[in-house]
């Protein structure tokens, strides 16, 4: 018996179903740059008590790569591409958030200096530069062991995470 090809019409209207009900995924795109001290930049958040490295979550139909490079722009004023992809890292529910995946790239070393006036005073109560091993200090302990592992990890090549340790097995 022949299969009876769908209309453009019915292929959108099974396709539509599908994105209602199969499940959504929050994504968050973050860069770390470093300065030729080797120190990080973590952002003071105006909205949370922990630090975070630069970015935020990606705009639907946005790449994540284009939202951390827009989000840096916004929030601190500064033009900086996205370099390549360090690591991918699914992070599982955390204080009332679902779970998320983390896209992290390399922003390089920034040689310049800070802005303040800036920085979007809505999200960015200030910016800082401070060592990787010192960054627990500050950030959520998923964001500490992230950047422990990332510094770790042989240069070139993306590291895949699970709530920021690499998978056993």
């Amino acid at each position: 018996m022949a299969r009876r090809e769908e209309t453009e019409q019915e292929r959108r209207r099974r396709i539509g179903i599908l994105n209602a009900r199969l499940p959504k995924k929050r994504n968050i795109a973050q860069g770390l740059l470093r300065n030729p001290a080797g120190e990080v930049l973590l952002c003071e958040l105006s909205y949370k008590a922990e630090w975070d490295l630069p970015g935020g979550v990606v705009d639907p139909g946005e790449p994540p790569a284009l939202t951390v490079t827009r989000e840096i722009e916004e929030e601190l004023g500064l033009r900086l591409p996205a370099g390549p992809l360090v690591a991918v890292n699914w992070l599982p529910p955390w204080r009332g958030w679902d779970d998320a995946h983390l896209f992290l790239f390399d922003l390089g070393v920034f040689e310049g200096e800070l802005d303040p006036s800036l920085f979007l005073p809505r999200e960015i109560a200030g910016a800082h530069w401070v060592r990787p091993e010192a960054a627990a200090e500050y950030v959520a302990p998923y964001t500490a062991r992230m950047l422990e592992i990332v510094a770790q990890a042989p240069a070139g090549g993306t590291l895949y995470l699970e709530n920021s340790e690499l998978p056993s097995g």
